[in-house]
Parts: structure tokens; C-alpha cells; sequence
């Protein structure tokens, strides 16, 4: 079912980079946001990863929680982030079960993947490889496309975005703006 504003978003049990089996409604704590990319080794993955832990407390100070949604194995992204400041759980779904519940659905194409302006996908990978992030293992499905889900504190959908390509997404400092 694809999530539009208004609906319940789903209770999953899933695995973190933090815990393992849990049932997502008891780490909700309020209004709260899901970021859903591709897996751990994407560069530009590992970037919004970076930028939405730097501005983490900006997120939490407009009252909200976040969890990040990849496609990656728990026990990867566990190794690949053990030295990393991460204030937020990420969503380790490598069965794919939100990606195939929620219909966020990969690009037909890499075309697709790269969309209509590959420009902005060549500079927000520069300002990942500036970063120092390179592109690591391949996990899951390289086509995946990206979404964005923001519930209210009772776990009504207050934003919902399926996003046509890998960067059609807002930038960190617009979602703040946005929440």
C-alpha cells in the first residue's frame, strides 16, 4: 500500500543498528520521521547519514525522532558505523519488508535511478567524496528509490514522499525547515 497523508503508518518488527526484533511502535515516541534510502555502502547514502546525525538536535529541538531506513544487514551496518557518532536508530531492512509493504520501488532503470538532472547527483556525490566517504559494498537492490514518511505523535502520516529518483528527496537543512 503506498502511505498517503492521512493513513496509519504500519507497526513493523524489525532490526536496528542498535537492537535486534523490535517492534517499531514502542520505539515511537512522538512525531517522527523515516528517511528511506539505499544501503550503508552508497556514497550518497552515507552522506545524508552524516548530515542528518550533524543536525540531529536541530530535528529533536522541532520535537521529533528520526529513523533511517536502508536496505542494508544489521550486523554491515553495525561494522560500519561502530566508530560513528549516530544519535538515531537506522532500520536495518535487507528482508525488504517496509520497502515491499510501503511500495517504495526501485527505478526501472539506472536512468531512472540517476533522473533528469544527473548534475545534482554528481555534486552531492562530490560533497561525499570531499567528506571522505567512498562507495563501499553492494547490498540489496542498487535501483532503490528513496521515500520520506513524517507521522504525527498518534502515527498518522503527516508527509508522505516517494521519490522519482535517487536524489529527488529534500536536503537535511529543508526537512528541518519543512518539520
Amino acid at each position: 500500500m503506498k502511505l498517503t497523508e492521512g493513513m496509519r503508518f504500519p507497526d513493523f518488527t524489525v532490526n536496528t543498528s542498535k537492537e535486534d526484533n523490535v517492534d517499531l511502535y514502542t520505539r515511537i515516541t512522538g512525531k517522527t520521521i523515516f528517511w528511506v534510502i539505499r544501503y550503508i555502502g552508497c556514497t550518497v547514502c552515507r552522506y545524508d547519514v552524516h548530515l542528518l546525525a550533524e543536525k540531529y538536535e536541530a530535528i529533536k529541538a522541532k520535537g521529533y525522532q528520526l529513523f533511517v531506513v536502508m536496505q542494508s544487514d544489521t550486523e554491515h551496518v553495525r561494522r560500519e558505523l561502530k566508530d560513528a557518532n549516530i544519535p538515531f536508530e537506522i532500520i536495518c531492512d535487507n528482508d525488504f519488508q517496509i520497502y515491499n509493504t510501503l511500495e517504495i520501488n526501485p527505478a526501472a532503470t539506472v536512468e531512472e535511478l540517476r533522473g533528469e538532472n544527473p548534475d545534482k547527483l554528481k555534486e552531492k556525490g562530490a560533497k561525499a567524496r570531499e567528506m571522505g566517504f567512498t562507495h563501499g559494498d553492494y547490498e540489496g537492490n542498487e535501483l532503490q528509490l528513496p521515500a520520506l514518511f513524517i507521522i504525527d505523535e498518534t502515527g498518522i502520516v503527516t508527509k508522505a514522499h516517494y521519490g522519482k529518483n535517487i536524489v529527488d528527496m529534500p536536503t537535511v537543512d529543508e526537512l528541518i525547515e519543512m518539520i
